[in-house]
């Protein structure tokens, strides 16, 4: 099938879900994690050979992101039987109000329809993105990439034998099989057909959907994100922070990219970092973060010299770019110059400074002496995410069912005229 086609039938199957009760929908969502663990097996040999056709060609942290395994495959099951667990966000009355002429105005949660997901890499998006668009009364038309294909296949084809055994249209869960830009362009000009664009990836991913898409779309993922230790800060707490939000899992979104240090604590605090970043790192014989620094970072420890663009930059690697800064107003100005949005943290003990910087920073996510690496659906408690919005309309943030719905008003009245 073409993909106007495959919009076209997943148009065609909305209506099903759309009726259907919050208990069907619960038991769809259930027999689709029980049919991934049952086809784990097919799933990891599909996920195997996209391992094999990408090595040598993407860097080990990438290989990271499309990696299968059993746990995973678990997880992403899991992923859906949290989201059964959670209530029903269709059908919830936001507001209700009695008129003086004596209409009753609800407004009221509705689908959005046929929700489509461009994404890149992680074939856990493929189960995330379809339990949450079922939960929230949507079909899912969704656009891996090439180098994910054959495991994205196989996870769709387990998820539509889970929705056919309850004898839902398997077409409200369908993948795209052509991997070209051409069928990205046709979602994103998919006007009647799409209700909804949610593009996921990188940063050339997210500037062409914003650039060509007729149909709504909602920025996401792309993740350039700070950490600003502070002079107040606890300098064994903010080691343990930087190192968190940018080793643990660099290839993800909300992995840190820039660290910003106040003057007065850089000749404490830098040597120590690069002793925790690059010096025990290789000790352990782990990779080594190699440290940008800016002119003034330079002349206290060894590193890289920053480049002009290494402020700009989503490194999703074992880099970080530092940069030595006046005080809290000068990391919130570095920060409005050079992030995306997604998420920024400080690191101190004194209120003040921490008041000023989540005043300041307008990013999704703002943290006070935590690392980034939280920004997650998961983490939230909104259960598995479908993104992290980085713009300000509609959503915010980690994407969750809630933001997956939109309104109308249903107005109800004995004969009222105008």
């Amino acid at each position: 099938m073409t993909t106007l086609e495959i919009v076209r039938a997943a148009r065609g199957a909305k209506n099903a879900l759309m009726l259907a009760s919050a208990q069907q929908k619960n038991q769809a969502l259930l027999a689709m994690a029980d049919a991934l663990e049952d086809q784990c097996a097919a799933i990891l040999k599909a996920n195997e050979a996209d391992l094999e056709n990408a090595r040598g060609t993407v860097p080990d942290v990438m290989l990271d992101r499309l990696r299968l395994s059993e746990e995973r495959v678990a997880g992403m099951a899991r992923g859906i039987r949290e989201a059964a667990a959670l209530p029903d966000p269709v059908g919830r009355t936001l507001s209700e109000e009695t008129r003086p002429n004596g209409l009753v105005l609800q407004k009221v949660t509705v689908p959005m329809g046929v929700i489509a997901i461009i994404y890149e890499s992680r074939p856990n998006v493929t189960s995330d993105a379809a339990a949450l668009a079922l939960k929230s009364g949507s079909a899912c038309v969704l656009r891996g990439g090439k180098e994910a294909f054959r495991s994205n296949n196989a996870i769709v084809e387990a998820l539509r034998a889970g929705l056919r055994s309850v004898g839902l249209p398997a077409e409200l869960v369908s993948l795209v099989q052509d991997t070209s830009r051409a069928s990205a362009t046709e979602l994103m000009k998919a006007s009647g057909l799409v209700d909804l664009l949610i593009p996921r990836g990188g940063a050339g991913l997210i500037r062409a959907c914003v650039e060509n898409a007729t149909v709504p779309c909602i920025q996401t993922g792309t993740g350039i994100c700070h950490i600003y230790v502070d002079k107040a800060a606890d300098l064994d707490m903010a080691l343990n922070i930087v190192e968190n939000a940018k080793t643990s899992r660099p290839s993800v979104c909300n992995a840190a990219e820039v660290c910003l240090v106040h003057k007065d604590i850089a000749p404490a605090f830098l040597p120590r970092l690069r002793q925790r970043l690059v010096d025990e790192r290789q000790a352990k014989g782990l990779e080594p973060v190699e440290l940008r620094l800016d002119e003034t970072a330079a002349a206290l420890i060894p590193g890289t010299p920053a480049g002009e663009a290494d402020f700009d930059t989503e490194f999703l690697a074992y880099t970080l770019a530092v940069a030595v800064v006046e005080d809290v107003q000068a990391a919130i100005r570095h920060i409005e110059a050079h992030s995306t949005g997604h998420s920024e943290s400080i690191v101190t003990g004194d209120a003040a400074a921490a008041a000023a910087f989540t005043a300041g920073v307008d990013s999704a996510a703002v943290y006070v002496n935590a690392s980034t690496r939280f920004t997650d659906g998961g983490e939230f408690g909104l259960g598995c995410e479908m993104g992290i919005s980085t713009q300000k309309l509609h959503a915010r943030g980690p994407m969750g069912l809630a933001e997956l719905v939109s309104y109308k008003y249903i107005i109800r009245g004995n004969g009222q005229i105008r």
